[in-house]
């Protein structure tokens, strides 16, 4: 059987993971025309969502709460599915950037399903994984000696 190497994912830029969650914010507010300018901006949209779901929501889904001890079968059968989800969006994604909405309707189901209480706005748990995505891209893509700081706000 051959050897596979898995290499650990290089986190999303701080420019695609703001640009993926504001299109996925977007498309769930039903703003047409603020979803038409973020897909317009990035024509890679389709591949930054499946990115978005790989690098950041199913790690999301993968955690224990805080309150858990021992990871638990419906952890990792959440986690799976989520694994699910990003196969099953990749191939997707290979149909080019008109994939794009699909895509993002299917990655808002998902964290409605799987990562919204009832009790939380879709709204307000897409901008928390936002910022968990655009905290793992700054810390993987620092700012250059002698940049000037900039206090990021995502609302």
């Amino acid at each position: 059987m051959p050897e596979t190497t898995t290499l650990p994912m290089t986190p999303m830029t701080p420019d695609t993971a703001i640009s993926a969650f504001g299109y996925l914010r977007a498309v769930q507010a039903g703003d047409v025309e603020a979803a038409r300018e973020f897909a317009g901006a990035e024509p890679r949209m389709a591949g930054l969502l499946v990115d978005a779901v790989e690098r950041i929501v199913v790690p999301v889904t993968a955690l224990p709460g805080p309150e858990a001890g021992e990871p638990t079968a419906e952890m990792f059968a959440l986690e799976g599915l989520g694994r699910v989800l990003v196969t099953s969006l990749r191939t997707w994604a290979q149909a080019g950037p008109d994939a794009a909405e699909g895509i993002a309707h299917a990655v808002i189901e998902f964290v409605v399903q799987f990562l919204t209480d009832e009790h939380e706005d879709i709204a307000d748990v897409l901008r928390q994984l936002e910022a968990v995505g655009v905290g793992q891209a700054l810390a993987a893509h620092p700012a250059p000696a002698g940049s000037r700081l900039v206090r990021l706000s995502i609302v």
